[in-house]
């Protein structure tokens, strides 16, 4: 019998796909997206959810959990398995699920990823568990291995799920971390700029990026509660927030070379990121448009703006997109950058289904557009 890699190398016509932790926002919209694909119609996906010791073995209804998602195909009719503990992944292998979603807290798949692994599934992790490579950048999520080595081995194969920027190695890995949302923003504002060497380094990168409230996730908080976020804009994390890791590995950066400050928007969804770079030598616009043309040609799920036309959030809500629109100063030297997507789709769920459709042999964008 083929090996389950070899397999995947080839189109699918189908697939079997799990989604453990549906609860959150992202998971909603993730199990939005997948009843909804095309090739899913005949295989809908399994949802489970972690619970009290109380629920364990318990279902739930989807649409009661989620009401916003009746309608769709299979939606009505699926069930949310409940468990204690972690899912049963000899259970899960024996359903045939070939493909499964963690989005769940980043210690929660960072335990449990190794043993989906170890039953031959494969696995897109919407949480940072598998993100970062350097463990002084994996810090920040205090996480711990049972098998320091096997967690060793597991991340140095872990992709990074950005389908602009390695496409090619996620449609054979077996473990794919999803990117997260502040960072996808700016990572796809500047990749283009830097893999052809065109930033000036020595004067650094400034990225002052706004999320909607719905980035913090759905556990309530003081800074996301009602009174304290409405009429309000707020920066927070200013040296240290957690997706700064993730910056400065994916675009080759030290922590000297760029200056990341997150803000806190009072509206439910939504990024927008201005970036503010200084050119090697000077350019001209049509020279930059090209530039981001060029690497964004086979790109389906990134339209960039004609400059000088810029982005906005209303423009991109709701979508898998992400948007990118560019400035050039007088000097032909300054260059701002705004680059605007959904938190919680290009930011989390429709990227996690962009990364299953490589993995599957389909096109990236299917069920996305």
């Amino acid at each position: 019998m083929p090996d389950r890699a070899a397999v995947f190398a080839m189109p699918a016509a189908t697939l079997r796909t799990a989604v453990a932790g549906v609860t959150g926002y992202a998971g909603a919209e993730l199990a939005r997206l997948l009843l909804g694909h095309p090739r899913l119609r005949q295989t809908p996906p399994v949802f489970l959810t972690r619970t009290s010791a109380e629920l364990d073995g318990t279902t739930m209804s989807l649409t009661g959990l989620h009401p916003q998602l009746s309608g769709l195909p299979n939606a009505d009719a699926s069930r949310v398995s409940l468990f204690a503990g972690k899912p049963d992944f000899a259970q899960l292998e024996l359903q045939g699920i070939e493909v499964l979603f963690t989005a769940t807290p980043h210690e929660q798949a960072r335990e449990w990823v190794p043993e989906a692994l170890g039953h031959g599934i494969r696995v897109i992790d919407l949480s940072a568990a598998w993100r970062l490579r350097h463990e002084e950048n994996r810090a920040i999520y205090k996480l711990t291995d049972a098998d320091t080595a096997l967690a060793s081995a597991l991340q140095g194969e872990a992709v990074y799920g950005s389908p602009e920027l390695h496409g090619a190695a996620i449609a054979h890995a077996r473990l794919v971390a999803n990117p997260g949302c502040y960072a996808t923003s700016i990572i796809l504002a500047l990749a283009p700029l830097l893999r052809a060497n065109l930033v000036d380094l020595n004067v650094g990168i400034v990225a002052d990026a706004k999320s909607g409230v719905s980035g913090a996730g759905k556990t309530p908080s003081a800074n996301t509660h009602f009174m304290y976020a409405a009429d309000n804009l707020s920066a927070y994390a200013v040296f240290g927030h957690r997706h700064t890791g993730e910056l400065l590995e994916q675009l080759h950066l030290t922590a000297g070379q760029m200056q990341f400050t997150p803000h806190l928007l009072p509206i439910p969804r939504g990024i927008l990121s201005t970036i503010y770079v200084r050119l090697n030598e000077p350019s001209s616009q049509i020279d930059l448009q090209n530039c981001f043309y060029d690497f964004y040609a086979a790109a389906p799920m990134v339209r960039v703006r004609p400059s000088p036309m810029l982005p906005q959030i209303q423009h991109v809500v709701r979508t898998g997109f992400c948007d990118i629109g560019f400035q050039l100063g007088p000097d032909a030297k300054r260059l701002v950058i705004v680059s605007c997507l959904d938190n919680l789709l290009k930011g989390a769920s429709s990227q996690a289904v962009q990364n299953m459709n490589l993995m599957a042999g389909w096109h990236e964008a299917e069920g996305l557009v």
